[in-house]
């Protein structure tokens, strides 16, 4: 039995890169592909463009042989193995956007030869794998499962979360046929502890569509209990901690002001479109979806109302928006709720900036372009602040201590002195002063 020693991983981000360098420490030659000249510039000058991929981690990577290339078919000829690990997008439709994962399929095709393995890892429709994806490299008149081998195997990178791509965390593979199941396999025992065979590509891109759809639902309803918890009086976040106390069937999800990043508000929308397909309305998906994508409209009712107590109103207020990124400690701002609470309080007439000690600029929903502003004139010049992403390295003891004025989206007041009618909190109303 041949053993793969070579692979070549198309797409070095957030997924692409750390499994690039996980081959390469596992003492397999890789090469890694981008189509960005930026994106390949910054890492042939050894600088990593991801927040759980330290430079010096690169740095050792490319003295143990780790290349990286432009899009050159002739560099992935040679593989044993190519891994493509592009993004997913949606369109404004919210239909699936499958340009980048076909582009890199006719990469792949290029470059295609028999007794290669191709795994795709990029989060898709079930059916992507087995139909256009394959289709693309068979323009080759290679068939898969004959001449090349094929498979499906998911990520599960969360970033800002370094551990999410090693060793521990399980791994899925689904090929074409047993043989190419059990050829990605062996591939990926060389980097994760355990690796759980498939049935189908089919099988393992819906396994990975769970995965992302439960938790997208699971927030919906917890941001829809925050919005009656407002009604009510109570607090949501009291409420969740209570129930979390339970040690079994029950699990902890956390509202917000909406829902970021580069798979939970994207990936539902591959399987509600592909349900349609089979004439099968997944009411749930669209319901979250609608719940989730209303939760940056009602940041901003809170904003209105917080200043309403102060006799003010949102048009001519000077809005400071604490964080930008889709999640704490990481640079990463796709698809963030802050670019639509930005955008929806200047429709309303505020004057709104925003800091973000990782995210220099961002564009917002309506399409400007917003640099972030120095932490002590966003707290100097705002009339209210917003806190949509509460980074750690943010200093919450002079927010807490000088604003005036502060709608809490993230439950980021919890155990601070606050003074009365200082803090609004998404899902439990006005904060009481002091400490709770």
């Amino acid at each position: 039995m041949k053993k793969d020693l070579s692979v070549g991983v198309i797409g070095l981000g957030y997924v692409g890169l750390p499994l690039a360098l996980g081959f390469t420490e596992a003492g397999l030659k890789v090469t890694g592909v981008d189509a960005n000249p930026t994106r390949v510039a910054e890492l042939n000058a050894g600088h990593s463009p991801i927040d759980d991929i330290s430079d010096d981690r690169l740095a050792k990577g490319m003295s143990a042989g780790f290349s990286v290339s432009g899009a050159d078919p002739s560099v992935l000829s040679g593989m044993d193995v190519i891994v493509v690990c592009v993004p997913t997008p949606i369109t404004v439709s919210k239909d699936p956007d499958l340009t980048p994962v076909l582009s890199a399929a006719a990469l792949v095709r290029d470059a295609l030869r028999a007794g290669q393995l191709v795994i795709l890892q990029s989060t898709t429709f079930p059916g992507t794998t087995a139909g256009p994806f394959r289709d693309v490299l068979e323009q080759t008149k290679l068939v898969a499962g004959r001449d090349f081998d094929l498979a499906f195997a998911p990520e599960r990178v969360n970033p800002g979360d370094p551990a999410s791509s090693g060793r521990l965390v399980p791994r899925l593979v689904g090929g074409l046929t047993p043989e190419s199941t059990a050829r990605a396999k062996r591939l990926f025992e060389n980097i994760n502890t355990t690796v759980i065979a498939l049935s189908s590509p089919d099988t393992a891109e819906m396994a990975k569509l769970l995965e992302n759809v439960f938790r997208n639902i699971n927030i919906a309803f917890v941001n829809q209990l925050a919005l009656l918890c407002e009604r009510m009086g109570l607090d949501v976040w009291e409420v969740i901690d209570a129930a979390a106390t339970k040690p079994f069937g029950f699990m902890a999800f956390r509202p917000g002001p909406g829902v970021g990043g580069h798979c939970i508000p994207v990936d539902p929308y591959y399987l509600s479109w592909r349900a349609r397909e089979f004439d099968f309305v997944e009411r749930f998906i669209e319901l979250a979806g609608d719940i989730n994508l209303g939760m940056p409209r009602h940041v901003v009712d809170l904003a209105a109302d917080a200043l309403n107590e102060r006799g003010r109103s949102l048009k001519g207020s000077r809005i400071g928006v604490v964080g930008a990124a889709f999640k704490p400690d990481v640079q990463d701002a796709r698809n963030t709720p802050a670019s639509d609470v930005i955008a929806l309080l200047a429709a309303r007439g505020a004057i709104v900036s925003f800091h973000d000690p990782l995210v220099p600029e961002l564009r917002d929903a309506a399409g400007k372009t917003h640099k972030s502003d120095g932490f002590e004139e966003l707290l100097s010049g705002s009339d209210l602040l917003v806190v949509v992403t509460a980074h750690h390295q943010l200093d919450w003891d002079a927010i807490f201590e000088r604003a005036d004025l502060i709608v809490d989206t993230v439950n980021s007041s919890r155990g601070r002195v606050r003074r009365a009618n200082q803090v609004l909190r998404l899902g439990a109303g006005w904060a009481s002063p002091d400490v709770p």
